[in-house]
Protein backbone atom coordinates (compact mmCIF):
# COMPACT_ATOMS: atom_id res chain seq x y z
CA UNK A 1 0.00 0.00 0.00
CA UNK A 2 1.38 3.40 -0.83
CA UNK A 3 2.74 4.93 2.36
CA UNK A 4 1.37 8.07 1.78
CA UNK A 5 -2.44 6.66 1.45
CA UNK A 6 -2.29 4.95 4.85
CA UNK A 7 -4.17 6.79 7.16
CA UNK A 8 -1.82 8.83 10.02
CA UNK A 9 -2.22 7.63 13.88
CA UNK A 10 -3.18 10.30 15.99
CA UNK A 11 0.09 11.33 17.10
CA UNK A 12 1.26 12.50 13.62
CA UNK A 13 -1.65 14.91 13.46
CA UNK A 14 -2.01 18.27 14.13
CA UNK A 15 -4.46 19.04 16.36
CA UNK A 16 -5.17 21.19 19.58
CA UNK A 17 -7.44 18.31 21.09
CA UNK A 18 -6.17 15.52 21.22
CA UNK A 19 -8.19 13.42 23.02
CA UNK A 20 -11.10 14.42 20.19
CA UNK A 21 -8.38 12.67 17.54
CA UNK A 22 -8.61 9.39 18.99
CA UNK A 23 -11.73 8.64 17.44
CA UNK A 24 -12.92 7.01 14.00
CA UNK A 25 -12.24 10.48 11.96
CA UNK A 26 -9.08 11.82 13.82
CA UNK A 27 -8.43 13.52 10.43
CA UNK A 28 -11.35 15.69 11.27
CA UNK A 29 -9.94 17.32 14.68
CA UNK A 30 -7.27 18.11 12.50
CA UNK A 31 -9.73 19.77 9.95
CA UNK A 32 -11.53 21.85 13.19
CA UNK A 33 -8.02 22.96 14.10
CA UNK A 34 -7.01 24.06 11.00
CA UNK A 35 -10.38 25.77 10.68
CA UNK A 36 -9.85 27.52 14.17
CA UNK A 37 -6.50 28.44 12.81
CA UNK A 38 -7.71 30.15 9.31
CA UNK A 39 -10.53 31.97 10.93
CA UNK A 40 -8.55 33.70 13.20
CA UNK A 41 -5.83 34.59 10.55
CA UNK A 42 -9.24 35.68 8.33
CA UNK A 43 -10.27 38.06 10.85
CA UNK A 44 -6.96 39.24 11.49
CA UNK A 45 -6.78 39.87 7.69
CA UNK A 46 -10.10 41.52 7.41
CA UNK A 47 -9.54 43.82 10.44
CA UNK A 48 -5.70 45.01 9.05
CA UNK A 49 -6.89 45.21 5.92
CA UNK A 50 -9.90 47.37 6.40
CA UNK A 51 -8.05 50.09 8.74
CA UNK A 52 -5.09 49.86 5.61
CA UNK A 53 -7.73 50.80 2.83
CA UNK A 54 -8.68 54.17 5.74
CA UNK A 55 -11.69 52.34 8.16
CA UNK A 56 -9.99 51.48 11.18
CA UNK A 57 -11.37 50.36 14.69
CA UNK A 58 -13.92 47.62 12.41
CA UNK A 59 -14.31 44.49 14.10
CA UNK A 60 -14.11 41.18 11.78
CA UNK A 61 -18.15 41.37 11.73
CA UNK A 62 -18.75 44.52 10.77
CA UNK A 63 -16.39 43.94 7.93
CA UNK A 64 -18.14 41.10 6.73
CA UNK A 65 -21.50 43.36 6.77
CA UNK A 66 -20.54 46.04 4.95
CA UNK A 67 -18.87 43.62 2.35
CA UNK A 68 -21.79 41.76 2.52
CA UNK A 69 -24.20 45.14 2.25
CA UNK A 70 -22.34 46.25 -1.05
CA UNK A 71 -22.32 42.55 -2.96
CA UNK A 72 -23.90 43.16 -6.28
CA UNK A 73 -24.71 47.06 -5.26
CA UNK A 74 -27.92 46.47 -3.72
CA UNK A 75 -29.49 47.71 -0.78
CA UNK A 76 -29.95 45.17 1.50
CA UNK A 77 -32.21 44.47 4.80
CA UNK A 78 -30.68 43.33 8.44
CA UNK A 79 -32.86 40.07 7.77
CA UNK A 80 -31.22 39.90 4.32
CA UNK A 81 -27.57 40.10 5.99
CA UNK A 82 -28.30 38.07 9.19
CA UNK A 83 -29.38 34.80 6.71
CA UNK A 84 -26.39 35.55 3.91
CA UNK A 85 -23.80 35.72 7.25
CA UNK A 86 -25.43 33.19 9.42
CA UNK A 87 -25.93 35.93 12.22
CA UNK A 88 -28.16 34.15 14.89
CA UNK A 89 -28.72 37.18 16.89
CA UNK A 90 -29.90 39.98 14.81
CA UNK A 91 -29.01 42.63 17.76
CA UNK A 92 -25.31 41.89 16.21
CA UNK A 93 -25.86 42.52 13.34
CA UNK A 94 -28.19 45.66 14.11
CA UNK A 95 -25.67 47.01 16.63
CA UNK A 96 -22.88 46.41 13.56
CA UNK A 97 -24.74 48.69 11.14
CA UNK A 98 -24.87 51.26 13.74
CA UNK A 99 -21.70 51.65 14.35
CA UNK A 100 -20.85 51.17 10.38
CA UNK A 101 -23.49 54.20 9.86
CA UNK A 102 -21.80 56.21 12.39
CA UNK A 103 -18.78 56.09 10.79
CA UNK A 104 -20.34 57.05 7.61
CA UNK A 105 -19.33 53.70 5.52
CA UNK A 106 -23.39 52.99 5.67
CA UNK A 107 -26.69 54.74 5.61
CA UNK A 108 -30.28 53.45 5.96
CA UNK A 109 -33.52 54.48 4.62
CA UNK A 110 -36.73 52.93 4.38
CA UNK A 111 -38.68 50.49 2.02
CA UNK A 112 -42.50 50.21 3.50
CA UNK A 113 -41.89 48.74 6.82
CA UNK A 114 -38.25 47.19 5.98
CA UNK A 115 -35.25 49.26 6.83
CA UNK A 116 -32.82 49.10 3.86
CA UNK A 117 -28.50 49.18 4.66
CA UNK A 118 -26.56 50.91 1.72
CA UNK A 119 -22.74 51.51 1.77
CA UNK A 120 -22.12 55.25 1.08
CA UNK A 121 -19.58 56.56 -0.82
CA UNK A 122 -17.27 57.17 1.93
CA UNK A 123 -17.98 53.33 2.11
CA UNK A 124 -17.61 52.52 -1.15
CA UNK A 125 -14.29 54.02 -1.53
CA UNK A 126 -12.75 52.51 1.86
CA UNK A 127 -14.02 48.86 -0.15
CA UNK A 128 -11.96 49.72 -3.10
CA UNK A 129 -8.94 50.36 -1.47
CA UNK A 130 -9.46 47.34 0.49
CA UNK A 131 -9.44 45.43 -2.85
CA UNK A 132 -6.65 47.00 -3.66
CA UNK A 133 -4.40 45.95 -1.27
CA UNK A 134 -6.39 42.30 -0.95
CA UNK A 135 -5.30 42.26 -4.68
CA UNK A 136 -2.04 43.23 -4.07
CA UNK A 137 -1.26 41.32 -0.77
CA UNK A 138 -2.97 38.42 -0.66
CA UNK A 139 -4.38 37.61 -4.09
CA UNK A 140 -0.51 37.34 -5.26
CA UNK A 141 0.38 35.75 -2.17
CA UNK A 142 -2.11 32.75 -3.02
CA UNK A 143 -1.32 32.36 -6.56
CA UNK A 144 2.16 30.85 -5.81
CA UNK A 145 0.51 28.46 -3.13
CA UNK A 146 0.07 25.43 -6.68
CA UNK A 147 -3.73 25.81 -5.74
CA UNK A 148 -5.66 26.63 -8.62
CA UNK A 149 -8.98 28.55 -9.02
CA UNK A 150 -11.06 25.29 -9.23
CA UNK A 151 -8.80 24.12 -6.30
CA UNK A 152 -9.80 27.32 -4.10
CA UNK A 153 -13.52 26.74 -5.48
CA UNK A 154 -13.40 23.04 -4.71
CA UNK A 155 -12.33 24.06 -1.08
CA UNK A 156 -14.81 26.49 -0.38
CA UNK A 157 -17.43 24.07 -1.83
CA UNK A 158 -16.19 21.61 0.54
CA UNK A 159 -15.88 24.06 3.37
CA UNK A 160 -19.86 25.04 2.57
CA UNK A 161 -20.75 21.12 2.79
CA UNK A 162 -19.11 20.95 6.46
CA UNK A 163 -20.52 23.65 8.05
CA UNK A 164 -24.13 22.22 6.78
CA UNK A 165 -23.16 18.97 8.42
CA UNK A 166 -21.70 21.00 11.72
CA UNK A 167 -25.42 22.84 11.44
CA UNK A 168 -27.06 19.89 11.42
CA UNK A 169 -25.11 18.62 14.42
CA UNK A 170 -25.67 21.57 16.52
CA UNK A 171 -29.22 21.09 16.12
CA UNK A 172 -29.36 17.70 17.33
CA UNK A 173 -27.18 18.18 19.92
CA UNK A 174 -29.59 20.87 21.50
CA UNK A 175 -31.85 18.25 21.75
CA UNK A 176 -29.97 16.36 23.97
Amino acid sequence: MDKSKEAKSPRDLIVSSAHLAVGTSPALSELEYGSILFSHAFNRWMVRCMAAAGAPGLSPIEILIIHSVRHRDRPKTLSDLCLVLDIEDTHVANYAVKKLGAAGLVKTGKSGKEKLIQVTDKGLEALTRYSEIRERLLVEATKVSGLSQDDLSGIASHLRTLSGYYEQAARSAATL
